[in-house]
């Protein structure tokens, strides 16, 4: 099984183990396509991907990091990962006795094993675009925020937690959807990624069944 890193300053984690992220994006490594390239059409089959662009003269066939179907652990630290198996066995003695106390894994989960993660997720879908192609409705799968309580901000947020009446308390806010998703992306991605446009894979994705370790 592969493990997928999500932000966790931003809360996308967070976002992904409540199930208001479904969506995210990744972009392509070895540059593949260029700002200046046009995809005419793109064709995904098992773990690749195919690429018709500039009228025709372009052919590319890529791997895909994650293909539809495929369950992929959630990383967390292993410090993360608290509660209880179903036999009631605390998850931090299960993991010492795998990895022992002092690995790397407990303060980052760069360093996890996928398989002692306690969430997955299932690919549902992926396409190929430009990170500017995003919709409203899809920076709102992303983890984009709109502020639901009739407070005096209205608007969206990245990054954001609730004060004792549930409204949104943040001190990122944005009048759309998009310079929001734009902030966000700058931020987890690198700097002026959006300004790049460069061409994503996008990843729908449902949250599955937590995994218990034995």
């Amino acid at each position: 099984m592969k493990k997928i890193m999500f932000n966790d300053r931003y809360g996308l984690t967070e976002a992904v183990l409540d199930g208001s992220k479904t969506q995210t994006r990744r972009i392509m490594k070895g540059k593949p396509l260029f700002p200046s390239d046009e995809i005419e059409s793109t064709g995904v089959l098992g773990d690749e991907v195919q690429i018709i662009a500039n009228g025709g003269e372009s052919l590319i066939t890529m791997k895909l990091p994650f293909r539809v179907g495929e369950v992929v652990a959630v990383a967390q630290s292993y410090r993360n990962c608290g509660g209880v198996n179903e036999d009631g066995v605390p998850m931090w003695d299960i993991i010492s006795q795998r990895v022992g106390s002092t690995n790397a894994g407990w303060d980052n989960k760069m360093f996890v094993r996928a398989d002692l993660m306690p969430h997955q997720i299932r690919i549902t879908d992926v396409r190929v675009e430009r990170l500017q192609d995003i919709s409203d409705e899809d920076c709102l799968k992303e983890g984009v925020v709109k502020d639901t309580c009739k407070t005096y901000f209205n608007g969206y947020t990245v990054k954001f937690s609730h004060d004792q009446y549930n409204n949104i308390l943040s001190s990122e806010w944005f009048r759309t959807p998009r310079e929001a998703f734009a902030h966000l992306i700058n931020k987890v991605s690198r700097k002026d990624v959006w300004q790049e446009n460069p061409y994503v894979f996008v990843y729908d994705f449902e949250l599955v069944n937590s995994h218990s370790l034995r």
